[in-house]
């Protein structure tokens, strides 16, 4: 998978000098993070209708090296800070991802629910999960993503810009935490 994902980040880089519309050059973004921004592949996030302002601090500390995932480190250090600033916005309107068919498990959906309330997760990602600012959209996106990106804020080998997720994270349980992922995944 690490060369798929490193060939396609190849692939950006060379296609950057050639492809003129935005579109072309986000084509092998969206080879791994899905053709509308609803991501198919294993703990790759859906990108639709991402928050602008979080996509290009997740860009720019990619392109820094700030956040570590060699693919899309090398895949962000041709970008100038033009670029971010056009990926994050394309990112931002693609359409939002769905959940999936099943509405779940109402008793994991239950447990979830007062997690959510106890940590107040909507508290910073709104009522909705839909994010703001800064502050991802967590509604709808992959369950496999969710829970592997708290697992990692949880045992600090994921930084953000704060450690506010580290905070929050630690006196949840691994249970917990496929819980709120299962949850997250099926926001109606």
């Amino acid at each position: 998978m690490r060369k798929i994902i490193a060939a396609l980040a190849f692939a950006l880089i060379a296609s950057l000098g050639k492809a003129e519309t935005l579109e072309e050059r986000a084509a092998p973004c969206l080879a791994c993070h899905g053709e509308r921004g609803q991501s198919e592949t294993e703990n790759t996030p859906s990108l639709g209708a991402q928050q602008a302002p979080y996509a290009l601090i997740q860009l720019f500390m990619f392109r820094e090296k700030l956040r570590d995932f060699e693919p899309m480190n090398e895949m962000a250090k041709a970008l100038n800070d033009d670029d971010l600033r056009a990926f994050s916005e394309f990112i931002g309107k693609l359409p939002k991802p769905a959940p999936p068919a099943d509405a779940g498990d109402p008793a994991r959906l239950q447990r979830a629910q007062a997690l959510v309330q106890q940590h107040r997760c909507n508290s910073c990602h709104n009522t909705d999960f839909s994010g703001k600012d800064n502050v991802p959209r967590i509604a709808d996106q992959r369950e496999d993503y969710l829970a592997k990106t708290m697992r990692e804020y949880k045992d600090n080998s994921r930084h953000g810009y704060d450690g506010t997720m580290a905070e929050v994270l630690q006196p949840v349980t691994a249970e917990q935490i496929a819980d709120l992922a299962y949850f997250l995944a099926r926001v109606r």
